[in-house]
């Protein structure tokens, strides 16, 4: 796959940076005891703590779906209508069900699907201010893919409100018309009968988001831009009408910086506003290193709420080995240092003509119309294959981390950078620990001190291989030899 067409500057200097949050280290957050090392060394003691109290409970993964067509590079909103599950054959779309969405798992895997509204989900009304299927049997489609891929529900959120109510009168670019309270209370009764008419169509809805990322207006496709005022105006007017219609709903803000920036310094300084913001969403898509889990610690002016990466994926070339690796460390690291409940993947699958694929997606399909066999030459119109690069290592965590799983502390001898650990009990008592290689070049060992004589079984994932079967090793003590690019999971056998 070519490398995507780079974004925007602006988009790519925000993305691309750390937000400072809080000078303080995150020690309180992290749960072992030992300082950061930036070299690695061949070997690591660790205590896994499962006499402690248990950390969070970690919900489950999300993941986007790409319904509608986006142009290559990210650049428009063709008229071409493609997506998925649409373009999928109706094997594909099983196959797709249950080897990705479900992780291989009999029941279920990701829990949660990312619906990007006004971009994948883009039909109008004859208003043009209420969002409807683009295509015949949209929404049967998605609730199709979400009853049989053992999804809970659709993460729902804006990239546009629908054209009518914008200062653009288009998808792309611009602001609302106004911000006066009127304008903002029939804005807020659309967004909800948006909602009413997706459940209408048998989906369900977990989440809830304004804007995606609503500093960015330099784009080629589905954008809104706010101000910090501007956001909390139309915010303090829309979620009490989300949260009364959708009690259960998490809404959360604001799909970028959380709550170290304008946006939501605004919404932190309103007392009433803060009553409908459950969740703080991030995108900061780095590479997932603990020093800058450490030095952002984006719990400390969190307010209590939760905080999570809702997107990942990588903005400036494509899959590598090292990425691979990369995926699985930043899962590890927001659930370790930043005791997140959950973690987004971006795409599952994308269509092989975008130029931003690789970095993208867990897998790629050809729509129907691409005859471009001098790309992907044995796939074969209305089918699916893997990006193994992304999807190994992500793969194991969907598998082996079912939906409410609870953290325990794990003590390191060192924080290391590419080496990586954490467990985890399954609802139904099972103890598991992820461990990671991210080097190249150099095996790591893992002493682990499971302060239990059980049997674990292992199971090894590289960018090349998945779920290769290590056999068992019995504790309490656990030595465990990672080869480079490499994640492993050992689960305690009954």
């Amino acid at each position: 796959m070519h490398p995507a067409q780079p974004p925007k500057p602006s988009r790519r200097a925000v993305l691309g940076g750390i937000a400072a949050a809080g000078a303080a280290t995150a020690l309180g957050s992290f749960t072992g005891r030992a300082s950061t090392a930036h070299a690695a060394t061949a070997a690591g003691t660790y205590t896994v703590r499962f006499d402690q109290a248990r950390r969070q409970t970690i919900k489950g993964l999300g993941v986007e779906i790409q319904a509608d067509s986006i142009g290559s590079g990210n650049n428009g909103l063709p008229d071409t209508v493609s997506g998925v599950p649409l373009d999928l054959t109706p094997a594909e779309r099983t196959r797709f069900y249950a080897e990705i969405l479900k992780g291989t798992r009999s029941d279920r895997g990701f829990r949660y699907c990312r619906l990007a509204m006004g971009l994948y989900y883009r039909g109008l009304d004859p208003t043009r201010k209420l969002m409807q299927d683009r295509y015949p049997g949209q929404r049967a489609l998605l609730a199709d893919m979400q009853d049989r891929g053992g999804l809970e529900g659709m993460a729902v959120e804006y990239w546009s409100p629908a054209p009518g109510w914008k200062s653009s009168n288009s998808f792309v670019g611009g602001r609302l018309k106004s911000f006066e309270p009127a304008f903002l209370s029939e804005f807020g009764d659309a967004l909800v009968a948006d909602l009413d008419h997706l459940r209408a169509g048998g989906l369900r809805i977990s989440h809830w988001g304004l804007q995606n990322e609503p500093a960015y207006g330099d784009l080629d496709y589905s954008s809104c831009t706010y101000s910090p005022q501007e956001y909390l105006a139309t915010f303090k007017a829309v979620a009490p009408k989300i949260r009364a219609a959708y009690p259960d709903v998490l809404i959360h803000a604001e799909s970028l910086d959380g709550w170290t920036k304008g946006i939501g310094q605004a919404l932190k300084a309103d007392a009433e506003a803060m009553r409908y913001v459950d969740a703080w969403t991030f995108h900061h898509l780095h590479d997932a290193n603990a020093d800058k889990q450490l030095a952002n610690n984006y719990t400390s002016g969190a307010l209590g709420k939760p905080v999570f990466s809702n997107e990942f994926e990588y903005l400036d070339g494509p899959a590598s080995d090292r990425r691979c690796i990369n995926n699985a460390q930043s899962i590890m690291n927001w659930m370790t240092f930043q005791e997140s409940p959950t973690w987004f993947w971006l795409h599952a699958l994308k269509p092989i003509a975008n130029a931003e694929a690789s970095g993208y997606s867990l897998g790629f399909w050809r729509p129907p119309n691409d005859t471009d066999f001098s790309r992907f030459p044995d796939l074969a119109p209305g089918h699916w294959t893997y990006n193994q690069q992304n999807w190994n290592g992500i793969a194991g965590f969907v598998k082996y981390m079912p939906w409410d799983s609870v953290r325990y502390t794990v003590d390191e001898s060192q924080v290391r950078l590419d080496q990586r650990i954490m467990a985890w009990k399954t609802a139904a008592g099972k103890a598991v620990v992820a461990l990671t290689n991210r080097s190249a070049t150099d095996s790591f060992t893992f002493t682990i001190d499971t302060q239990t004589a059980a049997t674990f079984q292992g199971n090894r994932y590289t960018p090349q291989a998945r779920n290769t079967n290590l056999g068992t090793k019995s504790g309490p003590t656990l030595t465990v030899t990672l080869p480079p690019h490499s994640v492993e999971f050992w689960i305690r056998t009954p």
